[in-house]
């Protein structure tokens, strides 16, 4: 949990910040293979030989080969501004405005008591039909943001910066009938329906614990059998059959 402020003109919102989304893969250690023994990871120094502590450790940029700048914590500390502490409000836009492709982490923010300001300014976002774009610093980062509302509270999603964002040149489009077009907008049609989170199960977690039950037992992972899927060439063909079997 992070405390920090929103800063709406000249209004000051005390908030939480705590990250809502948690990694759920199934953890496994690394052993030995011979022994089962955990594996350790040692942070070692090839000059002076020997293990090196974490209060030993600083950060370094490389300029060339074996030369290094380097910075502590405390000078990351002194290149973070006062405002760039808050969360400070750029302006107003519409969602629709930015691509999903720039959401990163999400963050649920929250006032650590009863709050008339953030009641205030949650009620107001929610009703002018937009979201906050903002500034902020995490850990060392920073970041632009987007604030929204949701039945939750006020969710904070972080942006990835352009450059972070690498797609690459696709080939030109290909021509298509329109009969194929109609074709496949009524397949879309046909299989349409109402977004529900509790759908979205992680089907490969799901099969590694079942596979770690069955090792429990004693019994042996087998190999699913493959389906077999007819491959059909050509796509009007294709998108007739797919739409009778809807």
């Amino acid at each position: 949990m992070k405390k920090t402020t929103i800063s709406f003109g000249l209004v000051s919102i005390p908030v939480e910040m705590r990250p809502i989304i948690k990694n759920n893969d199934i953890s496994f250690n690394q052993l030995h293979k011979k022994c089962l023994s955990r594996i350790k990871y040692i942070k070692y120094c090839p000059h002076c030989k020997k293990e090196v502590k974490q209060p030993d450790i600083i950060k370094g940029y490389q300029v060339k080969k074996d030369n290094y700048i380097t910075l502590t914590d405390e000078e990351f500390n002194n290149l973070k501004s006062e405002d760039e502490k808050t969360i400070d409000i750029i302006g107003f836009i519409n969602l629709k405005e930015i691509d999903p492709i720039y959401f990163e982490k999400s963050y649920l923010i929250s006032p650590p008591t009863k709050s008339k300001a953030y009641s205030l300014f949650k009620t107001a976002l929610a009703k002018s039909g937009k979201i906050a774009l903002s500034k902020t610093i995490i850990g060392t980062k920073f970041y632009y943001c987007i604030i929204r509302v949701n039945p939750d509270g006020l969710i904070l999603n972080t942006l990835y910066f352009p450059e972070e964002i690498i797609i690459p040149e696709l080939v030109s489009e290909a021509k298509f009938t329109k009969k194929e077009e109609d074709l496949a907008l009524n397949l879309i049609k046909s299989l349409s329906i109402k977004f529900n989170p509790d759908i979205l199960i992680d089907e490969y977690q799901e099969k590694i614990k079942t596979a770690l039950n069955a090792k429990l037992d004693g019994k042996k992972i087998k190999k699913p059998q493959v389906k077999q899927e007819r491959t059909i060439k050509d796509l009007m063909t294709a998108l007739e059959m797919s739409l009778k079997n809807v």
